[in-house]
């Protein structure tokens, strides 16, 4: 599984989850960090949103092209820690598309 923070040089916000993701054990994710300002797709879209989450689940190792599509996560607050982050990543991250249709 991937993480994905859409991000920008000097937006602290952003520096701030972006540590708070480097601490997180459970669930196991590789953390990308894009820079919006590398894009202009990336920068019109996110803008005045970052930081933004998505993951990606990999269907298989080392494919890209065989990637499930991006799952947009909650905004993370400013203020969350460590363990209310791996609670919100688990919740959105960890539940089977059966449970989250109940």
């Amino acid at each position: 599984m991937r993480i994905v923070l859409y991000s920008k040089p000097g937006c602290h916000l952003c520096e701030g989850l972006h540590e708070k993701l480097e601490q997180v054990k459970n669930p196991h994710f590789e953390l990308e960090i894009r820079d919006i300002t590398l894009r202009e797709d990336w920068f019109q879209a996110y803008q005045y949103e970052i930081p933004v989450l998505f993951a990606i689940r990999d269907v298989v190792q080392n494919s890209p092209t065989t990637d499930s599509p991006p799952i947009p996560l909650p905004r993370i607050s400013p203020r969350a820690s460590v363990p209310q982050i791996e609670q919100v990543l688990q919740r959105y991250l960890l539940e089977t598309p059966q449970n989250k249709s109940k």
